[in-house]
């Protein structure tokens, strides 16, 4: 833990930011007494694993989804219709 006065804080504002994007705890104290911890916004929080199937059921297709697009509407996904 980095422990700084007011006074050393604004002197290397930049350096304790740095160190406390890497994760280090910084302390500024006005005196003797802590007042100030620095933590990073970006913090990256753990998340949960990622589960197969969990949208199934959620949806449905009929049998026309299969069918061939029309001519004119599949010009206009292979961009020649525009």
């Amino acid at each position: 833990m980095t422990t700084v006065t007011v006074h050393e804080a604004k002197t290397h504002l930049s350096r304790l930011i740095a160190a406390a994007e890497r994760g280090e705890e910084v302390v500024i104290c006005r005196g003797t007494t802590p007042v100030v911890k620095l933590t990073p916004l970006n913090t990256v929080l753990p998340r949960e694993p990622r589960k197969s199937g969990r949208l199934k059921d959620n949806g449905s297709f009929d049998d026309t989804f299969f069918d061939p697009l029309p001519e004119d509407e599949l010009r206009l996904w292979e961009g020649d219709g525009e």
